[in-house]
Order: C-alpha cells, then structure tokens, then sequence
C-alpha cells in the first residue's frame, strides 16, 4: 500500500520540495554572507589614518599609514607593522587602546 503511494507522486511535488530548499538555502546561508562581505568592504574603505584597528591576527593597533592595499599600524611606541587591509577585522571607538594600556 504505501509503496504504490510513493510511486504515485507527482513530479511537480519534487520540483516544489527543490525550489523550497533552494529559497532556504538563500535565505539562510547566501545573503547573510554577502551581507557581511559588503558590511566588510566598506568598512575597510573607510578607514583612515588615526583609526584603531584589530587585524585577524589579534593585533590592536593605529592605523599610521594607508596605500590601496596595505596599512601601516602603529602597535607600541616606535613600532609599526605593516598589514593588508583585508586583514582588518574591524575598527574600535576611539580611545580604546588608551583605555586597555592604563
């Protein structure tokens, strides 16, 4: 009995069942991740020199210098590195380095 239900199911149910998980799939998965993609470019457009930055790496530092690639971070006195910019993860308020070296 239940073999012969199975085997009567219409093809258009299997296309509806596809579209549905390709609309979660979308939902869910896709436009999160370009969203954070574009939220990502355009914060690394707009840092500027003076900016506090932390790099995927952990490292906090100031921004000194910036190219259209790279960054200069200035982390301790005398000290700058130099990182791509797409190695930002992201920029904090004002004052926050101050704050954790007191």
């Amino acid at each position: 009995m239940l073999l012969t239900a199975a085997a009567q199911q219409s093809p258009i149910g299997i296309w509806v069942m596809m579209g549905l998980f390709v609309v979660i799939f979308y939902f869910l998965i896709i436009r999160p991740q370009s969203k954070r993609q574009k939220e990502h470019k355009k914060m690394m457009e707009a840092i500027e020199k003076g900016d506090e930055v932390v790099t995927a790496g952990g490292m906090l530092g100031r921004v000194a210098k910036v190219t259209d690639n790279y960054l200069m971070i200035n982390i301790a006195d005398n000290v700058d590195i130099s990182v791509q910019k797409h190695a930002v993860t992201a920029t904090l308020p004002k004052g926050t380095l101050k704050s954790i070296k007191e």
